[in-house]
């Protein structure tokens, strides 16, 4: 297989276990400019084959890959919590609340505490 994005991987899924799969980095098995169709395409990585000049990526076994997904989507939350709480920082500081005199985090559990007393107040 020859890719440069994600589009490989679902391929991959369904024919890793079933055949020896090599997946190939279009950029090392380009070929020379002109018209170019799938077949041509197929043709020519099919030469490089047979000739053994196509090293292979490498890919992580599929655990890897699941906990490579797993920390990729924890740090996309954790950077979405963070991008809430400057908003939140950033709109009571418009509103002139300033916590961050007293606290570290506004979304700490004093912080909250003293939001709850000014809104009480």
């Amino acid at each position: 297989m020859e890719s440069t994005g994600v589009f490989w991987k679902p391929v991959w899924n369904i024919l890793e276990g079933h055949f020896t799969l090599i997946l190939a980095n279009a950029q090392r098995i380009k070929n020379v400019s002109g018209r170019k169709t799938d077949v041509s395409d197929a043709n020519w990585i099919a030469k490089l084959l047979h000739a053994g000049l196509i090293e292979p990526s490498f890919v992580p076994p599929v655990a890897f890959r699941d906990l490579r997904d797993l920390t990729r989507y924890r740090r996309k939350l954790l950077g979405h919590a963070t991008s809430e709480k400057n908003r939140i920082h950033k709109i009571m500081q418009d509103a002139n609340i300033k916590l961050s005199t007293y606290v570290s985090d506004v979304i700490s559990v004093s912080g909250r505490a003293l939001l709850e007393i000014y809104h009480q107040w």
